[in-house]
């Protein structure tokens, strides 16, 4: 596998960062940037003119990943040329979220259908329209036994928006981008982790709408919300970046969820993910140095006897938030876990898809450091 890197700064044009194709054709462009910039097609044609015979999958952002730099408003394209695996694309448009749990379903029949052989997918989908919990279930009850789902929700700044995505054509809100790995001699490796501690008793969701969160154990959950949070409640709903909830659906693994906004009327909390009825859920906390250990943990889980020749991070804008100008210490811990060799890749995303620890099946994060590390044997 042969990696490039290319940077596009406004007004500007392609700059070659890191890494070299030594004559291969790619058939894969990864590209992440700004949303301004993307809307306007800012640099898209020429890629297209660079890498005819790629598919192109493209994605709005909360933040650029290219090595250790986390940029804003640019945009990072990420050429792989494979010289084993195949590599088939799919794309999917929803107007709603009530369409997620289809648009799944299609793509993964979409991406069965293309080669028997499927082994990995990755996703890169809009993060306004979709809900990417349903979109997991789709793809999980639809892709073959062993094929897991890696990626992430596209992001727009901390403006909120719309977000954009793109499948070899200029990206628009509402589509969905998945691209099929093909082939045994892919080797793929991933990884969640947040950094989060869990603090106060275990409570049960005892009434909840989709995504939002109205009572736990027969109480108002906005009200423990303020109990535990302390001084910190005065701040909400910005404080409620540093204190996000930490939700068990049965036996399920735990994710981490994040507070969208609260209700004061209907005494209710909104989430960037479904809080399920009767699940389990406990408040939880972190110190910066929490969220970098987490990064580092989740790259480490990534890691095999085989260095990686592409590792692409997905991170949350919650935690770039949180982290503020040491937010590249997290991707530092990255590069640090994985060594030198890999060319990094990425996004910040407003939610993750990947499978949780010692999890068969994908799940959506909030405020979670993913990786996904790809290889050749």
């Amino acid at each position: 596998m042969k990696v490039q890197q290319l940077s596009w700064r406004t007004a500007g044009s392609w700059q070659p960062r890191v890494g070299d194709l030594d004559g291969l054709a790619p058939q894969l462009v990864l590209v992440f940037g700004g949303r301004h910039l993307l809307e306007r097609g800012q640099g898209l044609d020429d890629l297209r003119q660079r890498f005819p015979s790629a598919h192109h999958v493209i994605g709005s952002t909360s933040g650029e990943i290219v090595d250790t730099e986390v940029s804003e408003d640019t945009i990072a394209a990420t050429a792989i040329a494979f010289e084993k695996t195949r590599v088939q694309s799919a794309g999917t448009r929803v107007s709603g979220s009530g369409e997620s749990y289809d648009a799944g379903r299609r793509l993964a029949a979409d991406l069965t259908a293309a080669d028997t052989e499927l082994v990995h997918v990755f996703v890169v989908s809009d993060g306004a329209l979709v809900n990417g919990t349903e979109l997991a279930r789709g793809f999980n009850e639809h892709l073959p036994a062993g094929v897991l789902l890696t990626g992430g929700l596209a992001g727009d700044g901390t403006r909120f928006e719309r977000t954009v995505v793109g499948l070899n054509q200029r990206p628009e809100p509402g589509w969905i981008a998945a691209v099929g790995f093909y082939g045994r001699s892919l080797g793929v490796r991933f990884g969640s982790a947040g950094g989060w501690e869990a603090f106060g008793p275990s409570r049960v969701v005892t009434r909840s709408e989709g995504n939002t969160l109205f009572e736990l154990d027969g109480q108002s959950a906005l009200a423990l919300y303020r109990t535990y949070l302390g001084d910190q409640a005065a701040q909400l709903p910005a404080s409620a970046l540093r204190f996000p909830l930490a939700v068990t659906p049965g036996a399920e693994q735990t994710v981490v969820r994040t507070i969208l906004s609260i209700d004061d009327a209907a005494q209710s909390m909104t989430f960037a993910g479904d809080i399920p009825m009767h699940a389990r859920v406990r408040f939880m906390r972190a110190s910066y140095e929490d969220l970098i250990d987490g990064a580092a943990a989740a790259a480490d889980q990534a890691r095999s006897d085989r260095e990686a020749d592409l590792v692409v991070c997905v991170s949350c804008v919650g935690r770039r938030i949180v982290l503020g100008q040491r937010t590249e210490e997290e991707t530092e811990s990255v590069r640090a876990a994985v060594g030198a060799r890999p060319i990094l890749t990425g996004f910040y995303s407003y939610g993750e898809l990947a499978p949780a620890t010692n999890s068969a099946a994908t799940q959506l994060h909030n405020q979670t450091m993913t990786i996904t590390s790809l290889f050749e044997a």
